[in-house]
């Protein structure tokens, strides 16, 4: 019985000190779309799935003719490619999986927390520009790591 303990208590302990989200490194897929890369991060930085709950991303991928004011429209194709690996993806713990109530990373209620420090003169810097230009400051989005022990707030 022990042993079994022990075995479980191992187990429990490394699944939580290998979830992504308790140091805020979500990570990104290493099995990113083609399209993804050429299409949405060509205008943005590629954003982890994990950030958004599936209905978030849902939202956002049937609205691309509208996309927070821009046409970016992708023909079927690449919806249907994007659309699945962004579900497959999506936030699944609580604490990114709350819908925000624009489909915008920077409109969540998580991301309102975390970031209630950073006065709003810091967001119009030319360097930051605005709140989705998440690179500014977390230097390893790329590899989906927005731990704040990495943050370097430009001046």
């Amino acid at each position: 019985m022990h042993n079994i303990t022990r075995l479980l208590l191992s187990g429990c302990c490394a699944a939580l000190l290998s979830a992504p989200a308790l140091a805020d490194n979500i990570g990104m897929p290493g099995n990113m779309p083609k399209s993804y890369a050429a299409e949405c991060a060509s205008c943005h930085i590629p954003y982890a799935p994990g950030l958004l709950p599936s209905k978030s991303w849902l939202g956002i991928m049937h609205s691309l003719d509208k996309h927070y004011g821009t046409d970016a429209s992708l023909d079927p194709k690449s919806v249907a490619e994007i659309s699945a690996w962004l579900n497959q993806h999506a936030a699944g713990s609580r604490k990114f999986a709350e819908p925000s109530p624009d489909n915008r990373i920077t409109s969540s209620a998580w991301f309102a927390r975390k970031h209630r420090e950073v006065g709003k003169e810091v967001w119009l810097r030319a360097s930051v520009k605005s709140r989705a230009n998440c690179a500014a400051c977390h230097r390893q989005t790329d590899k989906g790591d927005f731990d704040e022990d990495n943050v370097r707030i430009p001046k």
